[in-house]
């Protein structure tokens, strides 16, 4: 009988320590994950999986290469998130800088996406305001896979006009449509540990 308590006994602490073991293995790759180097990495990633090419390119089968107009589907499905309602993305030609509608009436949000290399001016800031304004919509958003200049800042303060940069976007990318949290999984395989990032296409 003693024998069997202490192989119960011996069997939960090893159960406990196993799953501190665990949480502290994943607590170390969420740190990770949720650092600026990732961040910043990812979002050049974005840029490249997005960019208008000015010549053909060939790349790795592994490599998932997308044209600008489906950024602005990628966006839309990670916005709806933040924004609710049903989300539109307007047609590609003429749009007078509103690339996506969220939801309607007092509701209503309007964006406008930008896949750049270089730091947004205030320009798309300047138009969106435009049209939200002409459309009676009190909230908007301009996202990029860059950043913003400070004059861009400046212009856009007060105007209810979010400016979401790429690290931004990363992290509503992982956090909005399939927290990482959720999808880590670990596996200890020969005294190595494995994990497995499982986001959203």
């Amino acid at each position: 009988m003693e024998y069997f308590l202490l192989c119960v006994l011996l069997g939960f602490i090893f159960y406990h320590w196993k799953k501190i073991k665990n949480f502290r293995s994943e607590e170390t790759y969420k740190n990770y994950l949720s650092t600026e180097e990732f961040k910043r990495t990812l979002a050049l990633g974005i840029y490249q999986r997005f960019c208008k090419e000015n010549e053909e390119k060939s790349y790795s089968s592994i490599f998932i290469k997308n044209n600008p107009l489906e950024f602005e589907h990628f966006i839309a499905d990670i916005f709806k998130h933040k924004y609710g309602g049903s989300t539109f993305v307007t047609k590609s030609s003429g749009d007078f800088g509103v690339d996506i509608k969220h939801g309607v009436g007092e509701e209503k949000v309007l964006g406008q996406v930008k896949c750049y290399k270089d730091d947004v001016g205030y320009e798309p800031i300047a138009l969106l305001h435009s049209n939200m304004v002409k459309q009676n919509v009190s909230q908007g958003y301009v996202v990029t896979t860059s950043n913003f200049t400070e004059n861009a800042r400046s212009y856009a303060q007060g105007l209810q006009i979010d400016l979401i940069t790429g690290t931004d976007l990363v992290e509503m990318w992982l956090n909005y449509t399939n927290p990482l949290s959720e999808s880590i999984i670990i596996q200890s395989v020969h005294n190595q540990t494995m994990n497995k990032i499982d986001t959203p296409i």
